[in-house]
């Protein structure tokens, strides 16, 4: 029995505890909390102050309600699938990207028309509402069950200028690459990570826990002239998936000395 003596509101002292015990170790991680009944019997406290107390939980990302099977300690161990965000081309000059026979498509890709956003028209270095070539794709690794969202943007005046991407924007990323190398252009890349709360049509699409965070990649192909061609996003759950790379020191320009 451990009766609840602190200051504050009941729920918020059953939370406390509770996390106190999950840090301790006794509630280790991926086992089953105990039960309502058996928390309430625990801390004497009712029923809705122990629902409280694990609401409280879920939203710090303590626990994970696991419909069906109760309340779980989540896990602390280490992302499933590794990412090597890394791009290589073969002797024919095509290109290779790592993790590329990793994904499933879940469902069909949906191709659009769309306009770039304050989010994607600075990546883009394009004004708001400027169009754009959409397609999205739901991706699923088959060994982990990691979800990942895809969308590739390619602007209307990149697609005018070589029609094939105008024609078929839901290319897979390689093939992208090679169409726009094919039309004379020198690729260089840069790519972006940050993380974000997950918007519900997220939460629903990638199935990740409560109060687990996305990681959103944002990587845009450049030109000899370093103008943003295309730019490709993925989006996935941080508990599944993360990402490797590989870092080389970049030439310094000589520097000239006086005579």
């Amino acid at each position: 029995m451990s009766e609840i003596q602190r200051p504050g509101a009941l729920y918020q002292q059953v939370a406390a505890a509770i996390r106190e015990a999950i840090l301790s170790g006794e509630f280790a991680p991926d086992s089953l909390l105990p039960s309502e009944a058996q928390l309430m019997t625990r801390y004497e406290v009712s029923r809705p102050t122990v629902r409280n107390a694990i609401a409280a939980l879920r939203a710090e990302g303590l626990i994970d309600v696991r419909h069906g099977k109760g309340s779980f300690v989540r896990s602390n161990a280490q992302p499933t699938l590794t990412l090597e965000r890394r791009i290589s081309r073969t002797g024919e000059g095509k290109f290779v990207m790592p993790n590329g026979d990793t994904w499933q498509q879940a469902e069909d890709p949906s191709t659009y028309r769309t306009r770039t956003t304050k989010t994607t028209g600075p990546l883009l270095r394009l004004g708001d509402e400027e169009a754009l070539f959409g397609c999205d794709r739901l991706l699923i690794d088959p060994s982990t069950g990691t979800r990942a969202m895809h969308r590739t943007l390619i602007p209307f005046e990149v697609a005018e200028a070589i029609p094939l991407l105008g024609e078929e924007p839901c290319k897979p990323t390689a093939a992208i690459y090679w169409v726009l190398t094919q039309a004379g252009h020198a690729l260089t890349w840069t790519e972006t990570v940050r993380a974000h709360m997950p918007l519900p049509d997220e939460r629903t699409a990638l199935q990740i826990p409560d109060a687990t965070p996305v990681l959103h990649v944002a990587r845009v192909a450049h030109d000899a002239d370093d103008r943003p061609l295309v730019l490709e996003e993925l989006r996935f759950g941080a508990d599944r998936a993360e990402l490797a790379y590989r870092i080389t020191a970049d030439k310094q320009p000589t520097r000239r000395t006086r005579p």
